[in-house]
């Protein structure tokens, strides 16, 4: 009798053996029982033919409701002593049975709850695979996610195991067989191919009921030829040599695409063409696992050549990859498939292309072999490095000939770009330019083109965001890319064309604003007629300047202009502290320069106005009156570079005074007080109409005499030693010949805050930047002193400076910082004396006008006494010494005239009473 039902049934040997001396008792009891088993076996064929016939390619339900109480399959017995239902299958292909089909979950009861293992046996027929796939997976448990130790470990109760790469389905040994992987909760196995022609599936449980619907899948037995690439090599897994002779184009994958490919494999495709062929690999699929942009684990490489010992690698190639084509250079190529054993599980498929050999592919000699270097993989782009300041030509495909249709072409012109060189390219067209236009959805270039890109689109893959695109006869215009890159795209489209030919050249890239010199060199010129404004800075600021480098920065301004400069960022390499007096800067250093072109003279004239390095910007500089504008010059030597400086220019209308703002010109004078605007205010900041403020004083004495300044008090914004004087700064030139001495800060030493100068001139200049924000400012006592070694004034007695006597006992220190003998026993008058004398001063004047009143009544008085009318009569007003009478009777004598008008005068007073 079959077990269980008849739906799953197992196997059973019927083992005879003899023996000795009971042979013949044995053989009568067997003759008498013959009867009793024909009648047996009579019955079991009638009841076989009233059963349904099961098919073992047909799997039903009701094949997994189990009810025998016999178990084990091909003599195995079940792990448990206790007799369980089997729910093993095997499904084996035929020649003309079903090639798929479906399986289910097993429906098992399990109240002891026992572990139960149900295996899955699929076994493909010659030159087949099995193909599985499961379309519902629900099983209970938690997929393995590496779980802390002690920890019940995932999927203990329920789980299905795979097995995909059995060599032998007549001597299965799974526990050395590689491990497809264990998987329980709702993510099922992904679609799965048999590297050889069987899978088990192994689905264990321990839990009570089990019902169908915790898996479905599907099986098939595919055909297992297209995993034949070419000619196998013996005693191989999957390694073969395609020949074009025999395939001329055709399928690759791995050896069990597009299920999971297996662990630990090694594959290789080599393939040879004939002379003048040249091998395409075109990739529609690539999904290998990544691990890196090195591919350290699982890989795919190629080889332009036939092996990958001498041949050189294409590239190695792993993750997902795109629109992946590859090239030969010449007539073989190699491609290795490769991946390790590792216990993590991964759910790649591999990859599948086509390949096709041909001679029509573009011929690799339209490319230079002395400046270009086509790029291994590619049908025929090309690489192009600089050689520093280098040049050359490139050439359309085919070149001089016409170029073939359905041709793509990349050529990448790339400069220098290092520590010490960035380069710019510049793209020059000649001879001939011929590329079919044809205009179509508003486009003139809708076939063919040639694109440009000069802001680096291909680091991004941006290959539809050209800078340029150019089609038809006329020739393209002279390019030049804003940094180290240029890269030209060929499409020769649908139709054929003629051909071009370009001439690049790579030119030193500074990243400087403004008019760069022709030659190359690091020469920029700035003029206002072309932008009153606008910045500069080093080589390609704010990264680090190039070693051994001089950069010049020439400011022409017009006429009736200055122009004047402010540093936002100053870094310049320096060994010791920055020293803006001298030549104090020995490594690298910026220098300004007055430029000076006298009318009618041929060649210019420089004047230093200070050099500069460390972290000490230059203060607010502005070009002098007669000078024709100013320049900077960056200059540095071999090793340690910095990211150098950031600066503005801006051109100004000359002032019509040079005092405009503050200062003077200062001649005949013993001494002299110079302070900042609004002193003792804060200076201000740019916020008012007249802009920054610019002040010059320029000091004369005497011959043979000097100038001793000492600033008494000094508070200006900045900081010499950490960012120098960048928005506000004092220069003081002791010797007109030599550069200025600049000042900011918060105080000043003792030292640094006095100054003599060389000769009888000095001058002083406070320059402030649209930025400054203002602060107390500065006041310094200038002092003529004698310049000879015999004192014939006052000797100072701590400086020993020759002063004028007149200065003594003035209230002013002109001895200079920390000598104070000038106004030492000086004689002083009392508040008293003083009081005294205003006091007299007043009476005296009180006494006086007193005087003048009285006066000036009593004349006014004897006047009308002798008859003067009163309209002709004239107050004194200011001092006025004289009174007129009309003439009347000029005949009179002085005496009697007098006396009648004194008369008249009565009466007219007592004829007016009377009126």
């Amino acid at each position: 009798m079959a077990a269980g039902d008849g739906k799953c049934r197992g196997q059973h040997e019927v083992k005879c053996g003899g023996g000795g001396g009971g042979g013949g008792a044995r053989l009568q009891r067997s003759l008498l029982a013959l009867p009793t088993l024909l009648l047996l076996l009579f019955l079991n064929s009638f009841l076989l033919m009233l059963l349904p016939r099961v098919d073992a390619h047909d799997p039903q339900p009701e094949d997994w409701l189990l009810v025998s109480d016999e178990s084990g399959m091909d003599g195995e017995l079940d792990s448990y002593s206790t007799k369980e239902p089997k729910c093993d299958r095997k499904i084996v292909s035929s020649e003309n049975g079903v090639t798929k089909g479906e399986i289910e979950a097993p429906e098992l009861v399990n109240p002891e709850k026992h572990g139960r293992h149900c295996t899955f046996t699929f076994v493909a027929g010659p030159g087949e695979r099995v193909r599985i796939q499961f379309h519902r997976f629900s099983l209970r448990g938690t997929p393995p996610d590496g779980s802390t130790i002690g920890v019940t470990p995932a999927c203990s109760h329920e789980y299905l195991d795979m097995y995909t790469e059995i060599k032998d389905p007549k001597n299965v040994d799974l526990l050395n067989t590689p491990f497809g992987g264990r998987y329980c909760g709702p993510i099922g196995p992904r679609l799965r191919i048999s590297l050889y022609s069987t899978i088990i599936i192994s689905f264990y449980t321990d839990l009570v009921n089990t019902t169908s619907d915790l898996f479905l899948a599907s099986y098939e037995f595919i055909n297992g030829s297209k995993y034949i690439v070419g000619d196998p090599v013996p005693d191989t897994l999957c390694e073969f040599v395609i020949h074009s002779d025999f395939k001329k184009n055709g399928q690759f994958m791995t050896p069990t695409y597009p299920g999971i490919y297996p662990k630990n494999i090694s594959c290789y495709y080599k393939f040879i063409g004939r002379k003048g062929q040249r091998i395409r690999l075109e990739f529609r699929d690539f999904d290998l696992f990544y691990g890196g942009s090195h591919c350290p684990f699982d890989q795919a490489k190629m080889f332009d050549g036939p092996d990958h010992i001498s041949s050189p690698l294409i590239g190695t190639y792993c993750g997902q990859q795109r629109n992946l084509v590859i090239f030969s250079t010449g007539s073989t190529l190699l491609l290795t498939f490769t991946t390790i054993d590792r216990t993590a599980d991964s759910q790649n498929r591999g990859f599948m292309g086509i390949f096709n050999f041909s001679e029509s592919y573009v011929k690799l000699d339209f490319i230079s072999k002395q400046d270009s270097e086509h790029i291994r993989g590619t049908e025929c782009d090309q690489r192009i490095l600089s050689k520093k300041e280098s040049n050359g030509t490139v050439y359309s495909p085919n070149y001089p000939f016409p170029y073939l249709p359905n041709v793509v072409c990349r050529y990448f012109i790339y400069g220098l770009q290092d520590a010490q060189n960035l380069e710019r390219v510049k793209l020059q067209f000649f001879d001939r330019f011929d590329i079919p236009a044809e205009h179509k959805d508003g486009k003139n270039c809708s076939d063919g083109y040639l694109r440009i890109y000069l802001k680096g689109q291909e680091t991004e893959n941006a290959y539809d965001q050209p800078d340029d695109e150019f089609c038809g006869k006329t020739l393209p215009k002279t390019v030049v890319s804003s940094g180290p890159r240029l890269v030209m795209v060929f499409s020769s489209g649908k139709y054929q064309g003629g051909r071009f030919k370009a001439v690049y050249k790579f030119e030193t890239e500074y990243m400087i604003p403004g008019t760069a010199s022709p030659d190359g060199q690091c020469v920029f010129t700035y003029y206002s007629s072309s932008r009153k404004t606008g910045a500069f800075n080093s080589p390609r600021h704010p990264s680090n300047y190039p070693s051994n480098t001089t950069c010049e920065y020439t400011f022409q301004s017009n006429p009736e202009e200055q122009v004047r400069l402010i540093f936002d960022q100053f870094t310049v390499h320096s060994e010791k502290d920055n020293v803006t007096y001298g030549n104090h800067c020995q490594e690298d250093w910026v220098e300004i320069y007055n430029v000076y072109k006298p009318q009618g003279a041929k060649m210019e004239r420089e004047r230093l106005n200070g050099r500069y390095c460390g972290f000490s910007a230059p203060g607010p500089t502005e070009s002098e009156r007669d000078a024709v504008g100013l320049r900077v010059v960056l200059r540095t030597d071999e090793e340690n570079v910095k990211s150098g400086f950031l600066a503005e220019y801006k051109f100004i209308k000359k002032q019509k005074t040079l005092f405009k703002d503050c200062g003077c010109n200062i001649s005949n004078a013993e001494y002299g007080i110079i302070h900042s605007p609004h002193w003792p205010q804060k200076y201000d900041g740019p916020d008012r109409s007249g802009g920054a403020f610019s002040c010059n004083w320029f000091i004369h004495v005497r011959p043979y005499h000097k100038i001793l300044l000492w600033f008494q008090f000094f508070s200006v914004e900045g900081n010499p030693a950490e960012r120098g004087c960048p928005a506000a700064v004092v220069r003081v030139w002791p010797d007109l010949d030599k550069v200025p001495i600049e000042l900011c800060g918060e105080k000043l030493t003792n030292e640094a805050a006095v100054f003599i100068s060389k000769s009888s001139l000095m001058r002083v200049s406070f320059l402030t930047a649209d930025r400054a924000v203002g602060s107390k400012g500065f006041e310094g006592i200038w002092t003529e002193i004698q310049d000879s070694p015999k004192c014939e004034q006052f000797l100072c007695s701590e400086n020993n400076f020759c002063i004028s006597k007149n200065l003594r006992c003035n209230g002013v220190p002109n001895c200079g910082v920390g000598d104070n003998s000038d106004e030492k026993n000086c004689v002083k008058d009392t508040e008293v004396n003083v009081l005294m004398l205003v006091g007299v001063g007043l009476g005296i004047s009180s006494v006086l006008l007193i005087v003048m009143c009285i006066w000036c009544h009593r004349k006014r008085v004897r006047r009308r006494e002798d008859g003067a009318l009163p309209h002709h009569v004239h107050v004194c007003e200011r001092g006025a010494r004289f009174a007129s009478v009309d003439s009347g009777d000029r005949s009179l004598s002085p005496v009697l005239g007098a006396r009648k008008a004194h008369h008249l005068s009565r009466t007219s007073l007592r004829t007016e009473t009377v009126v």
